[in-house]
């Protein structure tokens, strides 16, 4: 077990079955602590991006299902508070509703499927795919040239 830095964003992950799923898509971990077998904190170091689902069921069926894409922030900076994200992040997307969740899976799904790591996807496409969603139309897909020209502006500044 490795103690897990202070100024890093954590994100309490449970897991029990049929009942609460919190889990993560994507995003790379700076540190992880197991709790117990169905609990574990992992850490985020700032500006990581990284997906977080939560889902909770009933014996009458779902009644929460949340994901949220956030960047883990630094400290002293400005962040909005999510449930079991200590301290917060800045929210990229946040969507409710397993239709709706299970869409920016499959969003993710096809970033995943051109050979992009989800978490190197620049955050204004994060917020792209929410506005978008809110305003109840389809999200343009991210292409291999998008991110060709995302990884050029980085380089050069912008």
């Amino acid at each position: 077990m490795t103690a897990l830095p202070a100024y890093h964003t954590q994100v309490e992950l449970l897991w029990i079955e049929k009942q609460v799923e919190h889990w993560l898509r994507f995003g790379r971990q700076a540190g992880e602590r197991i709790i117990d077998r169905r609990r574990r904190i992992v850490s985020f170091a700032p500006g990581s991006v990284f997906a977080f689902v939560r889902w909770a069921s009933n014996e009458y069926g779902t009644i929460q299902s949340n994901i949220d894409i956030l960047r883990a922030v630094k400290p002293g900076k400005p962040f909005q508070t999510i449930p079991c994200v200590c301290p917060g992040g800045d929210i990229l997307l946040h969507i409710q509703g397993w239709s709706k969740v299970e869409r920016v899976l499959q969003a993710i799904d096809a970033i995943d499927a051109i050979e992009i790591d989800p978490a190197d996807v620049p955050p204004d496409y994060w917020r792209h795919v929410h506005n978008r969603m809110a305003a109840r139309l389809e999200p343009r897909r991210y292409t291999p040239i998008r991110h060709t020209a995302f990884l050029k502006r980085r380089r050069v500044g912008l």
